[in-house]
């Protein structure tokens, strides 16, 4: 029998239908494999028992013929979502010993279709970052190395824990935000797929937040037919989410029709940045050829305000991080280090519960929002903001989608960056236009670099229209047949 561990979601899904093996057994196999990942340090809490449980809860439905979509099939949790009675931290001090008394709507839309939850993810802290090197449980590696290098790779961030075990075959599947490019920046890193549904397709309650305009759950996954899948779970209005949409939620999976004759793909000149590395522009060369060969017609577009896309995110999400986070004052819940006066009491359980990254964006999102600066740098980078959305509407007025590479680099070495921000946060210049404008997009396994390590081609969609660009990226993912798998899983049986 194939190892289960190694199986997709689909598949997994039709061997429990065909009583080929339990929930009970797939679901033990992936406990044994979230053992076995420790060393990566992807997972903040398991969950062991409660998915056993919930496993055999499955078996009995199963039996009884009453198998809902993901029934028995073990996912992973970003532990950024609200999980009743089960620690949700946030990867960060300030939420010590904080079990949540509800759920987040995601993940119990997941529970409702009959997903069995192993546990809870490493991130970077607050979702701050993009290489899961901030987090207060410390930083996660990547399962993959360097030719001839064995020094630790970030799995990128923020959702690098969920990337890790997904890459690592400690989970089908897991759950991921995205608020600069936090799923498909990782997924690129490691190899797998990551899409980011439309701002407002899954519902933000009981997620905690990083920056409210930006944040949006979406499914990480090793195939685009189990994004697809775990995406109708997650998805659909939420009258508890006033920025939940209300939309129908289709199905995604029925729409991998592998036909993608005349669409027109746009190619956005713009994209090919300074100093951008040969084997990122060689990569989308063979994608566009690749789409061709399928009978799309590729397009050459503009999309002008990218250049400042991400000095307008930088602004942005501060500010809005530095307003959600002014909850955590260790008064409710959490960490709470006491003072003289409550004044004292906010200012050290603050110091010793935010991180340094944290508090550096807590810091820089309060100065763009103070009196005098707000209308030179705030104010003003919402007006970009919608000029850079207004450059998308144009361009899907000649073309149904668009395709880019997903990041400037293949995955670098913990500690590589960590003195430089600047140089971090140019890891999301292809994915933060995708935020900044509420649209879909999806990251999607593609080859790999010189150095041995994935990379990732990113199809970008209109909103809503989740459905197209998983059409084109199952298009992608065919052609290039990316069957690489890490080092870390070498000698595992």
């Amino acid at each position: 029998m194939t190892n289960l561990t190694d199986l997709t979601i689909a598949e997994a899904r039709d061997g429990l239908a065909a009583k080929r093996f339990t929930a009970r057994e797939l679901t033990a196999a992936h406990v044994a494999a979230v053992e076995a990942v420790r060393p990566l340090n992807a997972f903040i809490t398991e969950t062991p028992e409660l998915a056993l449980a919930q496993a055999e809860s499955s078996d009995a439905r199963l039996l009884r013929g009453e198998a809902r979509p993901l029934e028995g099939l073990p996912l992973a949790i970003k532990d950024l979502f609200c999980t009743k009675e089960v620690l949700t931290t946030a990867a960060s001090h300030i939420l010590d010993g904080f079990k949540p008394p509800y759920e987040s709507t995601v993940t119990q839309n997941l529970w409702d279709a009959g997903a069995v939850m192993l546990g809870k993810l490493n991130l970077d802290e607050f979702a701050m970052g993009s290489s899961t090197t901030t987090s207060f449980y410390g930083p996660t590696e990547s399962p993959w190395r360097r030719d001839g290098d064995n020094r630790a790779l970030v799995p990128g961030g923020s959702s690098g824990g969920s990337a890790a075990a997904v890459a690592a075959r400690a989970a089908l599947g897991a759950t991921g935000t995205d608020t600069g490019g936090s799923i498909r920046q990782p997924a690129s890193f490691v190899g797998i797929v990551g899409l980011k549904p439309t701002y407002g397709r899954c519902s933000r309650w009981g997620t905690i937040a990083f920056a409210s305009s930006l944040d949006q759950a979406g499914p990480m996954t090793r195939s685009v037919r189990d994004a697809a899948i775990m995406l109708k779970a997650m998805a659909g209005h939420d009258p508890k989410d006033s920025t939940s949409a209300p939309q129908a939620v289709p199905d995604f999976e029925a729409a991998l029709s592998g036909d993608i004759r005349g669409l027109k793909i746009g190619i956005p000149k713009e994209y090919r940045v300074d100093g951008m590395k040969r084997e990122i522009e060689a990569l989308w060369q063979r994608g566009i050829d690749w789409i061709k060969d399928a009978g799309a017609e590729p397009v050459e577009i503009s999309l002008p305000m990218t250049k400042y896309a991400l000095a307008t995110y930088y602004i942005i999400a501060p500010a809005e991080a530095s307003s959600n986070l002014a909850r955590y004052d260790g008064v409710r819940f959490g960490l709470r280090v006491p003072g003289k006066t409550l004044d004292e009491m906010y200012e050290l359980t603050r110091a010793e519960g935010f991180g340094a990254e944290v508090q550096r964006r807590i810091l820089i999102g309060t100065y763009v929002l103070s009196a005098g600066y707000y209308d030179a740098y705030y104010l003003k980078a919402q007006r970009v903001r919608t000029l850079i959305a207004r450059d998308f509407a144009e361009a899907y007025k000649q073309v149904e989608c668009i395709l880019t590479p997903t990041t400037p680099s293949t995955a670098f070495a913990i500690g590589e960056k960590s003195d430089d921000p600047i140089a971090m946060y140019l890891n999301d210049v292809f994915t933060v236009p995708v935020n900044l404008a509420g649209l879909p997009g999806i990251s999607v396994p593609a080859g790999l670099g010189e150095d041995g390590l994935p990379l990732g081609l990113q199809v970008i969609g209109r909103a809503f229209d989740e459905a197209t660009i998983l059409r084109v990226a199952g298009v992608i993912e065919r052609a290039a047949g990316f069957t690489a798998r890490p080092q870390f899983l070498a000698g595992r049986s």
